[in-house]
């Protein structure tokens, strides 16, 4: 049986996860916009509004299941709809688009960050049970209130963190492989076509295979001890 803290930190984990997403899609939509193309603009889709940009099964089935069974799937929302044709400077507007969600993210995780690292240093959160453990709990505090506020806080963090790296990595559909593409000369296009094709393929096997986990394995603790420098 679910307990009510594992649905407690669920609920946390969907608002934290479907803002998150909201916020990258759009990103991708506006910059686009900018470069010429209104694709998406005229869809609806430079918006924070959930509705525009939650998918049913990669931003809420998926999840869920990911949670509660502790399976390797972070999510995703609608693909932004962009028309490449009409961006001005396409090589120069590819990787803006492309990376607008990533860089997103990371002002997230950072703004986040920081916010965590005032209220530590002000003694508004501190280590559980006097050890220096992560996440970070509300001291003095019993509220459920100020535990979801602390909790929230933490995930956007983490989450961010980890939507950020994972978007980077070059594989298709990710961000990172239209990043990428934008540095490669014309010669790489049907290359670049062929990864397309299997992308999914090869994003499921390195997720499996735990070469993602892998690299969170390394990356998150580096970035929690980037908030925490000199305590951890």
């Amino acid at each position: 049986m679910v307990s009510n803290e594992a649905i407690g930190q669920f609920i946390l984990y969907m608002v934290a996860l479907i803002f998150s997403l909201s916020v990258h899609e759009s990103a991708h939509a506006w910059m686009s916009n900018r470069f010429g193309d209104d694709l998406a603009r005229l869809q609806g889709r430079i918006t924070l509004n959930p509705a525009a940009h939650v998918d049913p099964i990669g931003t809420l089935l998926f999840p869920a299941i990911a949670f509660f069974f502790h399976a390797p799937v972070i999510g995703w929302a609608k693909p932004t709809p962009v028309n490449p044709l009409k961006w001005r400077n396409k090589n120069v507007a590819n990787f803006w688009v492309s990376a607008a969600g990533v860089i997103c993210n990371f002002i997230i995780a950072i703004v986040a960050g920081i916010t965590i690292r005032i209220l530590f240093e002000a003694g508004v959160l501190g280590f559980p049970n006097d050890i220096n453990a992560w996440p970070l709990t509300p001291v003095n505090n019993n509220s459920l209130i100020a535990l979801g506020a602390a909790q929230l806080l933490q995930i956007l963090f983490t989450l961010n963190v980890a939507l950020g790296v994972f978007n980077l990595i070059p594989i298709p559909p990710l961000d990172g492989s239209g990043i990428l593409s934008s540095f490669l000369p014309p010669s790489f296009d049907s290359a670049m076509d062929a990864l397309h094709r299997f992308g999914f393929i090869i994003l499921y096997i390195a997720l499996f295979t735990g070469v993602i986990g892998a690299i969170f394995n390394l990356v998150m603790p580096l970035a929690i001890r980037a908030v925490l420098i000199g305590r951890l």
